[in-house]
């Protein structure tokens, strides 16, 4: 699953909380400034990511009656023309790498903030970050589902995309993170 604009609150308090309860950190100021520190790296992330796909979509653009005249697969052309522009954008595709990359980076903004101390290694605080994201991310799609079926169990029916429905999924998401300790 690809982290998201929306999904970047979740996974910034996901990180403090999984920091607070590891034990490797002392926290200088509380959980807000960490959750804000991380939103803030992982939002940098996702409008490099979102500047390069725009870039992507504005080549396929100029070059649509070529690509029509070939028949080629657009989806797979799409990924080959990002994959090709990403290290232009800063951008890492491999979710892993992006995800350790991005942990170091938040760690390295928490410790340059005097937001946390700690004494073990910093590579074991940085286990602590990735292992928040990559678990948010993994249970992200299961959250989504569970969601879903919450508001298809209703009687009255609610229209993706409209303001009702924004609404009442943001509510049933922040319960079903809670339920699961993730908020």
């Amino acid at each position: 699953m690809k982290m998201t604009q929306k999904t970047i609150p979740h996974i910034a308090n996901k990180i403090a909380i999984e920091l607070n309860k590891s034990g490797v950190v002392s926290m200088t100021k509380g959980l807000e400034p960490i959750v804000a520190e991380a939103q803030k790296v992982l939002l940098e992330s996702v409008k490099q990511e979102m500047a390069l796909e725009e870039k992507v979509n504005e080549i396929c653009d100029a070059n649509e009656d070529e690509i029509e005249f070939m028949l080629a697969d657009e989806r797979q052309l799409f990924f080959m023309i990002k994959k090709k522009l990403a290290p232009e954008f800063g951008v890492i595709l491999d979710y892993e790498e992006r995800f350790s990359d991005l942990a170091h980076k938040i760690l390295d903004e928490l410790y340059e903030e005097d937001l946390i101390h700690f004494d073990v290694t910093e590579n074991r605080v940085k286990n602590v970050i990735y292992n928040a994201m990559t678990s948010f991310m993994a249970d992200a799609s299961e959250i989504e589902d569970a969601v879903m079926d919450k508001i298809r169990s209703y009687k009255r029916k609610f229209i993706p995309g409209t303001d009702e429905f924004d609404i009442l999924h943001e509510k049933l998401y922040r319960e079903e993170l809670m339920k699961r300790g993730m908020e």
